[in-house]
């Protein structure tokens, strides 16, 4: 087994692209004039998933399970990821084009594919392209300008997101699912649209994963603490056990939930009761492949075991907090549309 391969790499290479080593970084301030052109939401190429197109959000890692999109009961509005980390070309631009070929591809091939997919046996997913922020904005001390490009991202989502409400919807159910960026964005949408609102009537679950999220950060959407209970949102960001961020003081008041076990109570819960994780190769299923335990704000997990992990020497797991456990996520997914519909 060559563990040097490129199928036994791709967690490195995240790792490393997680920690802004190889971003090509905006040399400017923020400048209205340096931003992309905003998306068309009624053409299908501004959309990295649609329930009616052929995408990576159709893809299942085995036939132990289904795409089921087709005659999904509940729709899924997923928001991705940071995948723009510059280019030379485009240096200056704190927010990415959605027309960018290559943009778009590793989007696609990444979190299209290694986390949206966890949604299809659950609902339609909807996955809108985004003029997202640059990789900088959450590492740079020009505050205005990574705030201005956050806030150009989220301008794009809401576009989207009322684009999705008129067109698609048609009153149906909705899961919110997030990461990292995605989830910055996530959190202002349900708060917007959600909470206190009346379509929170109408919101299945949200799954808002890799961003901390404060736990007054709502008022009326609460923190799940059951794996079926429905009109809550989920949130975990995984560390290596013992490790603390810099970047998230000891008792914040963040919220975090077991994947394992859906509550947020401190109790350990043993990889025994892990589902499945799905890794570098996205047919290759690793079973029992992380355990879980919630301390502080934090989702602590011991250093999981797979061929090249000897080579993952981050403490942060940022880039796989679906993917430790796909198949719990996905599961319960299941579970709560299902107690959703049934009410």
């Amino acid at each position: 087994m060559n563990i040097l391969g490129r199928p036994y790499i791709v967690i490195i290479l995240f790792s490393l692209f997680f920690l802004n080593a190889c971003a090509v970084k905006p040399k400017l301030a923020f400048q209205t004039t340096a931003t992309p052109s905003p998306p068309d939401y009624s053409k299908i190429e501004n959309w990295a998933a649609l329930p009616q197109t052929k995408d990576n959000a159709d893809s299942i890692p085995n036939n132990s399970v289904s795409n089921n999109q087709a005659t999904a009961s509940i729709d899924v509005f997923f928001l991705h990821p940071t995948t723009y980390t510059g280019n030379i070309k485009e240096h200056k631009l704190w927010n990415g084009p959605v027309d960018d070929p290559a943009l778009n591809q590793k989007t696609d091939n990444g979190t299209i594919l290694y986390q949206a997919s966890i949604f299809n046996g659950v609902g339609k997913i909807y996955a809108p392209r985004y003029r997202q922020a640059h990789l900088e904005a959450y590492f740079t001390k020009d505050k205005t300008s990574a705030q201005k490009a956050l806030d150009l991202a989220y301008k794009d989502v809401v576009a989207a997101f009322r684009y999705y409400l008129d067109n698609y919807n048609q009153g149906r159910p909705i899961m919110i699912a997030s990461h990292s960026q995605g989830t910055t964005h996530a959190m202002r949408l349900l708060k917007e649209f959600f909470d206190g609102q009346d379509l929170s009537k109408r919101l299945v679950a949200g799954y808002l994963v890799g961003i901390p999220i404060p736990g007054n950060y709502f008022q009326s959407i609460p923190v799940c603490e059951t794996p079926s209970e429905t009109g809550c949102i989920c949130a975990w960001q995984t560390f290596k056990k013992g490790y603390y961020p810099k970047f998230q003081p000891k008792n914040s008041g963040v919220i975090a939930t077991n994947p394992l076990t859906w509550t947020t109570k401190t109790d350990y819960a043993p990889k025994t009761l892990n589902q499945g994780g799905v890794l570098r190769n996205f047919t290759k299923v690793f079973p029992a492949l992380a355990d879980a335990q919630v301390h502080d704000g934090l989702l602590w997990a011991n250093k999981p075991k797979f061929p090249g992990s000897f080579f993952v020497w981050t403490p942060r797991y940022h880039i796989i907090d679906y993917n430790l456990y796909y198949f719990n996520v996905r599961n319960n997914a299941i579970e709560r549309a299902s107690a959703f519909l049934s009410k």
